[in-house]
């Protein structure tokens, strides 16, 4: 004789009684909620994000020479494969005295990046490079440059990555400086400052 054929089940579960069964003793059954009714005289409360004045118009007007340029790990590494020197494309883009600011996030990162990123270390230990300190806990310099623009609205950022450059698009009033044909170009800025856009 063979044997008998079981089929599996699949997806088996314990039954569970429900919480307002009546075999459920009664401090032990589900209550039901009694929803209150709102009394329109109170006056509700709503926590709206707060603007900075310099926000204003379209543009933020905080911004003006000399600019504060904050520079992103890759923006280096792509200034030096289009051949660009950083603190003359940055005047040439601009019209103005610009400032590039570099963080420890980001200086730990291109010394992390090992010696083919020798070259983008050397020029951003650049003496007319700002060194910003960072006071948090790790080495990402993408939420750190993010915390950093959303505190203070008086930088430009400057990066190649689109991740970052996303992120900084939602906050309001943070031009964005990119590399592209060759030369520094900068969004979200009047169109009175800078180079002509292409």
């Amino acid at each position: 004789m063979g044997k008998q054929k079981k089929q599996k089940k699949f997806a088996a579960m314990k039954r569970m009684i429900s919480l307002k069964d009546q075999r459920i003793k009664e401090q032990d059954r589900a209550k039901t909620q009694k929803k209150k009714k709102e009394d329109p005289s109170v006056i509700k409360e709503q926590e709206v994000a707060k603007y900075p004045s310099c926000m204003f118009f379209q543009y933020n007007t905080q911004l003006g020479p000399p600019y504060y340029i904050l520079v992103d790990t890759n923006f280096i590494n792509f200034s030096i494969k289009a051949k660009l020197d950083v603190v003359q494309s940055m005047m040439d883009c601009l019209y103005a005295k610009c400032v590039p600011c570099i963080t420890d996030c980001v200086m730990a990162e291109l010394e992390k990046l090992g010696m083919k990123y020798r070259v983008a270390l050397r020029i951003a230990k650049d003496p007319r490079f700002d060194r910003l300190p960072c006071s948090h806990k790790g080495t990402y310099a993408d939420d750190c440059l993010v915390q950093r623009v959303m505190q203070h609205k008086c930088y430009i950022v400057a990066t190649v990555d689109r991740d970052l450059k996303r992120r900084i698009r939602k906050i309001p009033g943070v031009p964005i400086m990119y590399i592209s044909n060759h030369r520094y170009n900068i969004e979200r800025m009047p169109d009175d400052y800078g180079a002509p856009r292409l």
